[in-house]
């Protein structure tokens, strides 16, 4: 291997906002993510809606008539 073109691999940890702590190597110092596989309901078996920009919002309010209109035939 040449020298001088790898990065150097430190002690890291990554941090969620759940507050979980998972410490590897990497070549940051710290990690900060969003979701980790303590919190991801994948994982959890949880079902945990993640809404950005009111998405979920919007898709419940455009299709609540369409669910009502098929139930009544």
């Amino acid at each position: 291997m040449k020298k001088g073109i790898h990065p150097n691999y430190v002690p890291a940890k990554i941090m969620c906002n759940c507050g979980s702590v998972i410490e590897t190597r990497a070549t940051k110092d710290v990690i900060r993510v969003e979701i980790c596989s303590s919190c991801h309901p994948f994982f959890t078996g949880k079902q945990k809606f993640i809404d950005s920009a009111g998405r979920i919002d919007r898709f419940q309010k455009k299709y609540a008539n369409l669910k009502t209109a098929t139930t009544k035939k």
